[in-house]
């Protein structure tokens, strides 16, 4: 993720933080089908950019990191949708939405949404209305806090 942004965009290259103090642990992810990992991690980073602390890059700017998290997000989903269903592009379409007006509204929830999604990713809302935290849920979520707050 981070070596295709920065060649992508000499901007996003000197957004990047260096290497070692580059954090490579994913959240959600590993609550998911493995084919949408790289996907979904790189939608996250994007959602860091805007409201947390991200894992890879370090922006100068406020400006900077609103135009890098969409860029992460675009390129987030259309890595979703070479790998998997049409439904998984927008299971995280809906997440991103949601994840904004949370975000917006001041409310919390928006951990569990990632969660949810990332566990029932393509398999649409009766899954995700369905599905249930476990131990590696909440060891995303505490990882998500840290990010957030």
């Amino acid at each position: 993720m981070a070596g295709d942004a920065g060649r992508e965009s000499r901007l996003w290259a000197e957004a990047l933080r260096p290497a070692g103090e580059r954090e490579l642990e994913p959240v959600f992810s590993p609550l998911g089908e493995e084919r949408y990992a790289l996907g979904l991690e790189t939608i996250y980073e994007g959602y860091l950019l805007h409201y947390g602390r991200p894992r890879l890059f370090a922006p100068a700017d406020a400006d900077t990191a609103l135009l890098l998290g969409d860029y992460l997000y675009a390129h987030g989903l259309v890595r979703v949708a070479e790998v998997g269903p049409v439904e998984a592009v927008t299971d995280l379409a809906a997440l991103i939405s949601v994840c904004a007006q949370l975000r917006a509204d001041g409310l919390p929830g928006d951990g569990e949404a990632w969660a949810a999604t990332a566990a029932t990713l393509g398999r649409g809302e009766q899954a995700r209305l369905a599905w249930r935290s476990g131990t590696d849920a909440e060891r995303a979520l505490e990882s998500h806090g840290r990010r957030v707050g």
